[in-house]
This record gives C-alpha cells, sequence and structure tokens, in this order.
C-alpha cells in the first residue's frame, strides 16, 4: 500500500486549551469545516453529512487531551486505508498551532480531503480568533 500524506498547519491566538476544546468536540466538527452539514456522533462513531448530501462514516481513534490528539478515520468503502490526526500544540505564549495530517489510500483521497483541512484550519483560527 503506498499512501499520500498531506500536512497543513495555522497559528491561533488563543489558548491551546480553548482550541483543543472546539477540536475534541467531535460533534461540531461541521460547524468549522467547510462543505459538511451535520455531524452526528455515536460513541465512537461519527457520520459527517456533505453539502452534496453524501455521508461518510468514520471512526474516532483517539481524543486524547493530555497530548491533546485527535483522530479518525473513515470507514467508508471508497478508502483502503484513511487517517485524520489534529494536534493542537501549546506554544506557551497564550497561543497554538494546529496541525492536520491526513494519510489516505487511493492517494488520490488525500488531495481531495487535504485540500478541505487547509480550509477548516482557516475557519476554525477565524472563529477562534474572532469571538
Amino acid at each position: 500500500m503506498t499512501l499520500a500524506s498531506l500536512r497543513h498547519h495555522v497559528q491561533i491566538a488563543r489558548s491551546a486549551d480553548d482550541v483543543w476544546a472546539r477540536v475534541s468536540d467531535a460533534g461540531r466538527l461541521h460547524e468549522w469545516f467547510p462543505g459538511m452539514t451535520d455531524c452526528v456522533l455515536d460513541g465512537n462513531r461519527r457520520t459527517i453529512t456533505l453539502g452534496s448530501g453524501l455521508t461518510l462514516p468514520e471512526e474516532i481513534l483517539v481524543s486524547d487531551p493530555v497530548t491533546r490528539r485527535f483522530q479518525y478515520r473513515i470507514t467508508a468503502p471508497i478508502f483502503q486505508h484513511h487517517r485524520g490526526t489534529i494536534d493542537v500544540l501549546d506554544l506557551a505564549d497564550g497561543t497554538c498551532v494546529v496541525s492536520y495530517a491526513v494519510d489516505a489510500d487511493p492517494r488520490v483521497m488525500a488531495l481531495l480531503i487535504g485540500a478541505g483541512t487547509a480550509d477548516a484550519l482557516a475557519e476554525l483560527k477565524r472563529q477562534m480568533e474572532h469571538c
């Protein structure tokens, strides 16, 4: 299996704890990930709905408040492998860096999702710095 990997990051002028509270709220992803209209959470399963009406099932793998890491995988059959990882890194000055990585096979899916993750980080920054 040959995975494609993409990573984007953004610095946010808010504390890591504040940003982690938003990122780790798995049922609210659609509020800051453009193109999503809904998220339904059921234990460690999440179903996202895209603006097109397409739904994608996901499994939440990690939600660790100590390391501030959120990891999930899309379980739809269009993927042989998918893993999304969001890390919130404290810069110890009241700001943080959020990194969003995507690993996927087929490789083209990483490109599609990766473009969305850059937009999601920009929206997360906008919301966190203006509320």
